[in-house]
């Protein structure tokens, strides 16, 4: 049994649908007006009372939970009560464009006609209502009462404070403040920590409580961060603590604002203030793009109209779109070489390399937003034998060359390059922005290319090629998988581009599979 029942409910204000206005209205649903009161369908079997509940507590507080069997033995319905009208309405505008997922399955929310839920003399609803005031005593810090919990079959968290959060369609650049800010939406958080690895963006977050991890990872998983991209996938972490030791922008204990910077990071311009003071503030200020869904964490305010998905007129981040490029092989490096590799972070409009120190560059990318994504992904890479370094230059914008100056073709303008591959805001290109990896991604071959054929135009460019792999259901695309990450950087320079005749081009990009 689930703990649920088909008996008769009260609720005031409303009055049960005839058989046959249900008939007409299946399939047609009027939209109901706002109510305090939601309706929760198709809800898998198995699923708890806490596990519902937890849909709402990012929008305000719960005040009441009856839990049905639906028509169907294998699906649940709920009627969830918010504290208010105001809560119900941000919970409806929220999930109607991005239904919330139970035990892998999505649920539909919608206003029902009720106005007030009453399961005082309900049978069957002692587990939802033992769940409801679980969450209601860890909201308001009366633990005592969190042993009612356990009437809900498990709902107390076996598990510990740490979250792993893998944020996947990374287009805009994520931010150790940025995780801040959304989920400290949900309790107090101790520790960050952000790193790369099997080429996805990775997080550990630990919370003071289990409780808190248990609502976040419940609330935030499967949603995206901004419109169409950044989409958080959390689970709990093996893990029962987080040891940081530096304070910087890829790690933060923010329980210790001794801790050193550490070197090679980018010192911290936020305060290291006492987080417990400011929990409910936002920390730093958001300067993030348009398109960043509220119910994450930002207050209506700091967030701009929502634009198309991977839209980049707009710049995200105030600030400099040009880099400064550093620790380059000056035998090897070219202006061609730096437009092809930055461009796949964003679109770049000019690069300069400098004219007595061949070793710098500039690269001028579209907007800071593209900018920062570049920096994240190209820090740190080594090409051409040297660990590139990236920045941000002090220069607002790179100056071509007056007529009659001595350039030696080092300053070049792509501002029109047809090879600029994020020009139309609905191209797939922002939903494959991964960091460079020794698997690359071809893509546009032509029919009479063979296996044989592309493993020797790599071989011929320096590369080793250790495996190749085309798509099952497209030929014109493919998986190789290089000697190396480096071997990877350097083919995808040489390489992308490359002319097929009859007008035919090679697409490649980093791929964050393996072969």
């Amino acid at each position: 049994s689930s703990g649920v029942s088909n008996r008769p409910f009260t609720m005031s204000n409303s009055t049960p649908a005839t058989d046959n206005e249900k008939k007409k209205s299946k399939g047609n649903r009027s939209p109901c007006s706002p109510s305090r009161v939601l309706h929760i369908r198709q809800i898998p079997s198995g699923v708890t009372g806490a596990e519902v509940v937890s849909l709402g507590l990012p929008f305000g507080k719960v005040t009441n939970l009856l839990m049905l069997r639906g028509k169907a033995m294998y699906w649940l319905q709920a009627f969830l009560e918010m504290a208010s009208i105001d809560a119900a309405v941000s919970m409806v505008n929220y999930y109607t464009p991005a239904a919330p997922h139970l035990h892998n399955q999505p649920v539909y929310i919608q206003y029902s006609n009720y106005k007030e839920l009453r399961t005082d003399n309900q049978h069957n609803q002692a587990r939802p209502q033992a769940a409801l005031q679980g969450v209601n005593a860890v909201q308001h810090g009366n633990l005592g009462i969190t042993s009612a919990l356990a009437a809900e079959g498990g709902v107390l968290p076996s598990h510990g404070s740490v979250l792993r959060i893998v944020v996947e369609n990374v287009f805009y650049p994520i931010t150790l403040d940025v995780l801040y800010q959304i989920f400290s939406k949900f309790g107090f958080v101790l520790k960050i920590v952000m790193f790369h690895k099997n080429n996805q963006f990775q997080t550990l977050l630990q919370y003071a409580d289990a409780m808190d991890a248990y609502y976040a990872k419940m609330s935030l998983d499967g949603h995206s961060i901004y419109t169409g991209c950044c989409t958080l996938r959390v689970d709990f972490s093996k893990l029962t603590n987080l040891t940081v030791k530096y304070n910087n922008d890829k790690s933060r204990d923010f329980t210790r604002v001794d801790l050193p910077f550490g070197d090679g990071h980018r010192t911290l311009e936020t305060s290291l203030s006492n987080p417990y003071a400011t929990q409910n503030t936002i920390f730093p200020p958001y300067t993030g793009p348009p398109g960043f869904a509220p119910a994450l964490g930002f207050p209506q305010g700091a967030v701009t109209t929502s634009a198309a998905p991977g839209h980049m007129t707009t710049p995200g981040i105030p600030g400099n779109s040009v880099l400064l490029v550093s620790n380059l092989n000056p035998e090897a490096i070219t202006p061609y070489g730096l437009f092809i590799l930055f461009g796949v972070y964003g679109d770049v409009h000019r690069v300069k390399i400098m004219f007595k120190k061949r070793g710098i560059a500039l690269v001028q990318m579209a907007d800071a937003t593209q900018a920062q994504l570049a920096i994240n992904y190209l820090n740190g890479q080594r090409l051409y034998g040297r660990v590139m370094h990236a920045t941000l230059s002090k220069y607002q914008a790179i100056q071509l060359p007056r007529e009659g100056q001595e350039d030696k073709g080092l300053t070049k303008d792509y501002s029109n390059s047809p090879l600029h591959r994020f020009k139309n805001p609905c191209s797939k290109n922002f939903q494959n922005i991964f960091p460079p990896s020794a698997t690359l991604h071809l893509s546009n071959i032509p029919p009479s290319v063979t296996v044989d054929d592309l493993k020797n135009l790599f071989t011929s460019k320096g590369s080793t090629v250790k495996g190749f792999k085309f798509f099952q259901k497209d030929c014109k695309m493919a998986l190789i998988q290089l000697g190396s990450v480096e071997e990877a950087v350097h083919a995808l320079i040489e390489l992308h581009n490359h002319d097929f005749g009859e007008n035919q081009h090679l697409r490649v990009s980093f791929s964050k599979s393996t072969i």
